[in-house]
């Protein structure tokens, strides 16, 4: 019998807010533990949440860039359950009335687009974290650092429309770029500002009904990812076909065993007695501050690769690589404006100093003259690459450099002929078995050329100087 795989993902992205979702504690990444909290997030009595704008309008830009409906209104609600990092006892989300409802990603997969339904888009406060001594499983002590507590997050659920692990990591590499291109998560999955858990079941293939599923956690990478749902496919078949049964639980991956352990089963599934939170009103989200919001939406991931493969003539490949980063892309179009010779030059040299790129080393005037000057015969490829490192380590401009260094390129085929005709006598036997039609010696002339001239002979030119100089 064969089956097949239903995986629908959770995902929690942090809100790149300075402050926290209630209070105004930092919710910066790294501060040292329980130094950024206050009565409100650690749910002191006598203490009210104060929800924030920024968090709104970012889960709102959010719920648009992935074709969600913005609900007029939504309600928060308390999310009961009784942890160490979780002060209050309580969790504030949203349940029955979430900010946004029926959206949908799209991927490539299979070598077509699939699209991804996304269920519900919906804020609630992090909990805090424990950190434990020694590998969880068998940890000793387990300490609580509440910094993260009250911090803002989005859940997005998508629907179970992904059939393999590697449509998985397609939608979460996809939800990412949009969240990043966006300014709203900074999508660091190893810092906890992106995480995901999956839900997976197995069902013979062509059968409506959904299987029994699994929930899985503790995944803190796309590959984690993947792995964790290969492995859980596999198990669940295994156990189906060896006559047994698949049971309802959460599931922890272990990275460094590459299998899945038990974590809770169905029976000790939380019963979270969710109520509307008496100290917050509805949100109200009006036509006007949705529209607002809709204009600073920029051009989307899928849509920038789309536009730049078709006007600027680069491969899908390249616009993907380049579009990795929206500063990337930025860079590449306006290294293009300023000399548009080559796309495809430019956005090879763009995608090979992607680092200098990212780190604000290189200007677009950098790359633009680099390859102009290429282009035109100026400078050679090694001049090229050693001019852009020395503009990264000194911060000069490149054909300042370049005329500094004396890096620029002789061109000129007037200018180079007394030099080959120098080679060439200094070469009698060499020359004479050229012209007896040992064509390969050409190479051995230019070498000699390009040693004379310290390199700086444009080898294009030197090659024509050579083949009319030795007939």
């Amino acid at each position: 019998m064969e089956f097949e795989a239903v995986i629908g993902l959770e995902v929690h992205a942090q809100l790149s807010t300075q402050s926290k979702i209630f209070c105004a504690c930092s919710a910066a990444f790294g501060a040292p533990p329980n130094e950024n909290t206050c009565p409100v997030c650690t749910g002191m009595p006598g203490v009210l949440p104060v929800l924030n704008r920024k968090a709104v309008e970012f889960t709102i830009r959010t719920a648009l860039a992935t074709s969600c409906a913005v609900q007029s209104k939504s309600v928060f609600a308390r999310k009961n359950y009784f942890y160490p990092d979780l002060p209050k006892a309580y969790q504030i989300s949203q349940y029955e009335l979430p900010l946004a409802l029926a959206g949908h990603i799209d991927i490539e997969a299979d070598g077509g687009t699939k699209r991804i339904g996304i269920t519900r888009i919906h804020m609630e406060e992090d909990a805090g974290k424990l950190v434990h001594e020694g590998e969880f499983a068998g940890a000793q002590a387990s300490l609580a650092d509440l910094n993260r507590c009250s911090v803002p997050l989005m859940e997005i659920v998508s629907e179970p429309d992904m059939r393999t692990p590697e449509e998985g990591g397609a939608y979460l590499r996809r939800l990412r770029d949009i969240l990043v291109y966006l300014e709203v998560c900074d999508g660091n999955m190893e810092e906890g500002s992106f995480r995901c858990d999956a839900n997976v079941s197995v069902r013979p293939k062509g059968q409506k009904e959904f299987g029994t599923k699994a929930e899985l956690k503790n995944m803190n990478s796309f590959r984690n990812v993947e792995k964790a749902l290969e492995y859980e496919i596999r198990r669940q078949v295994e156990q189906i076909e060896d006559g047994g049964t698949v049971a309802q639980e959460t599931r922890l991956w272990d990275a460094a065993a590459n299998v899945t352990i038990p974590m809770r089963g169905k029976e000790e599934a939380h019963d979270y007695r969710y109520f509307p939170d008496p100290d917050l009103l509805p949100l109200i989200v009006d036509d006007a501050w949705i529209d607002a919001l809709r204009k600073t939406i920029p051009e989307l991931p899928a849509e920038k690769v789309a536009r730049l493969a078709s006007t600027c003539g680069i491969s899908r490949y390249d616009a993907e690589l380049l579009s990795s980063s929206r500063a990337l892309a930025d860079f590449f179009e306006a290294s293009v404006k300023i000399y548009g010779g080559n796309p495809k030059v430019s956005a090879n040299e763009c995608i090979h100093w992607k680092d200098a790129v990212a780190a604000g080393k290189i200007s677009p005037e950098t790359i633009a003259h680099a390859v102009e000057d290429r282009e035109t015969g100026k400078i050679s490829a090694t001049a090229s690459k050693t001019l852009v490192e020395l503009v990264i380590r000194t911060g000069k401009p490149l054909r300042q450099l370049r005329e500094e260094k004396g890096l620029s390129q002789v061109s000129d085929a007037g200018a180079l002929e007394e030099t080959v005709a120098k080679v060439i006598a200094a070469n009698p036997k060499e020359a004479e078995s050229y012209r007896n039609g040992k064509a390969g010696l050409l190479s051995f002339f230019v070498g000699q050329v390009m040693k004379e001239t310290k390199g700086k002979a444009n080898p294009k030119i030197v090659q024509e100087v050579l083949k009319k100089k030795l007939g």
